[in-house]
C-alpha cells in the first residue's frame, strides 16, 4: 500500500524574493484551521547564508493544495542568543483545547550548510558548560499560540543531556498524563537494548517536565529502517486507536521511508498493527535530487472530509503532499498485526 502522491508536487518552493527562504523550504507542521475554515501550514526555510539559519513561514489554503505566503518575515524566527538561536526547525501542531501547541527542533548554533563537505562550524566552543552546548545538540521546544500568528516560546522539552529533534506528543492525556515520543541520539548501543537510534516513550502531567522512566517504544526491525527510526507526524486519534506515521533510514542507500503504526487507544505504548512495506518513499526527481537525496520526512499530517493529508518535506529542498482515503488506510493497516 502506497499513499498517493499529489500530481501537482513539489506545491511549495523555495522564495527568491525573501532572502530567509530562498534555498529551501520542507518539514512543515499543517492543521486545519476551523475558525477560518482553511488549511494552515508553518514550514521550515532558510536562505542561502553560510550559517544556514533556520525559520518558519506561514502558509494557507483553501484546498490543502494551493498554499499562500501570508507574510514576507518569519511566523517565527530564533532568538539569537537564546538556546533557539540556531533556528527553528521541524514543526509539528496540534490543537488542545482553545490553543495550538507546536513542537519544534533547534540548536544553540546555526548549523551551517551541512550538505557541503567543507561546511563551517559557527559553534562557540567552552571549555565548561553544558555537553550539548559544545557539540551543538538539537533540542526539541514547546510553543503556543491562540491565533497560529503569534507565539509563545516555553522552553525545552526533551532531556538536556539527550540530542533529540524527532519529539511528538500525544494531544490529550491518557489517565492523567501526556505521552511523549522522541528518538534520543545517544540512547543506543552498549548498555542500551536497541542497537541503533530508536522511538523512546515517556509522559508528563504539564507538558514541559518528562521525567524518567523513559522506555523503548520501537527499534527498526524492517529492512528499510536498520539504521534508524524516528517519530514523524503529529497522533491521529481514530476508533480503532492511533495512527501514528514514523520514518525509517535503509543502511544501504541511506534513504528516509515511510510506515505507520496503530496503537492501543488507552495505552499508547502498545502497538497494535504496522505495515511491513513503506507507505512512502523517495522515488520523484523533486525527492531523490536535492540536499540530502533520496528523503521523505513527513512532519505534517491532518484528516478533511474522510482524507488523510501527508506533507512531507522532500530532498531538504521541498513540500511535498501524499494522501490517501482514512478508512481505506485503517482497514489495510487492521490487516498486518504486529510482531513483537
Amino acid at each position: 500500500m502506497k499513499l498517493e502522491k499529489c500530481p501537482l508536487n513539489p506545491i511549495l518552493k523555495p522564495n527568491p524574493k525573501n532572502a530567509w527562504e530562498s534555498l529551501c523550504v520542507l518539514n512543515p507542521a499543517v492543521i486545519y484551521d476551523e475558525d477560518r475554515q482553511e488549511f494552515a501550514m508553518l514550514y521550515r526555510a532558510a536562505g542561502n547564508d553560510e550559517e544556514h539559519r533556520i525559520y518558519l513561514g506561514l502558509a494557507t489554503s483553501k484546498d490543502g493544495i494551493h498554499f499562500q505566503r501570508k507574510s514576507d518575515a518569519p511566523a517565527l524566527a530564533p532568538d539569537i542568543d537564546g538556546p533557539d538561536g540556531g533556528g527553528i526547525e521541524d514543526p509539528r501542531i496540534f490543537r488542545l483545547g482553545d490553543a495550538y501547541f507546536l513542537t519544534y527542533a533547534s540548536r544553540p548554533f546555526a548549523p551551517g550548510q551541512y550538505w557541503l563537505k567543507d561546511h563551517k562550524d559557527f559553534v562557540t566552543y567552552t571549555q565548561f558548560g553544558p555537553m550539548g552546548y559544545n557539540r551543538n545538540d538539537t533540542q526539541t521546544h514547546l510553543a503556543f499560540s491562540k491565533d497560529l500568528r503569534h507565539w509563545k516560546k516555553l522552553g525545552r522539552i526533551s532531556d538536556a543531556h539527550d540530542d533529540d529533534r524527532d519529539v511528538i506528543l500525544l494531544p490529550k492525556k491518557i489517565n492523567g498524563r501526556f505521552y511523549r515520543f522522541s528518538r534520543p541520539m545517544g540512547r543506543c548501543g552498549e548498555g542500551y537494548p536497541n542497537k541503533n537510534p530508536a522511538i523512546w516513550i515517556s509522559s508528563s502531567d504539564d507538558m514541559l517536565q518528562f521525567n524518567e522512566p523513559i522506555s523503548l517504544f520501537y527499534q527498526g526491525k524492517l529492512w528499510w529502517e536498520d539504521a534508524k527510526v524516528g517519530a514523524s507526524t503529529p497522533m491521529i486519534e481514530t476508533e480503532d486507536g492511533w495512527l501514528m506515521i514514523y520514518h525509517g533510514v535503509n543502511k544501504k542507500d541511506g534513504a528516509y521511508r515511510v510506515g505507520a503504526f496503530l496503537l492501543d487507544k488507552e495505552n499508547p505504548a502498545k502497538i497494535l498493527y504496522q505495515f511491513k512495506e513503506p507507505i512512502l518513499e523517495p522515488t520523484e526527481d523533486y525527492e531523490t535530487k536535492g540536499y540530502y537525496n533520496g528523503c521523505v520526512f513527513p512532519t505534517g499530517n491532518l484528516v478533511k472530509d474522510g482524507l488523510l493529508y501527508v506533507y512531507y518535506g522532500a530532498a531538504d529542498h521541498f513540500i511535498g503532499l501524499a494522501t490517501f482515503p482514512i478508512d481505506e488506510l485503517l482497514k489495510k493497516l487492521k490487516e498486518e498485526p504486529y510482531e513483537e
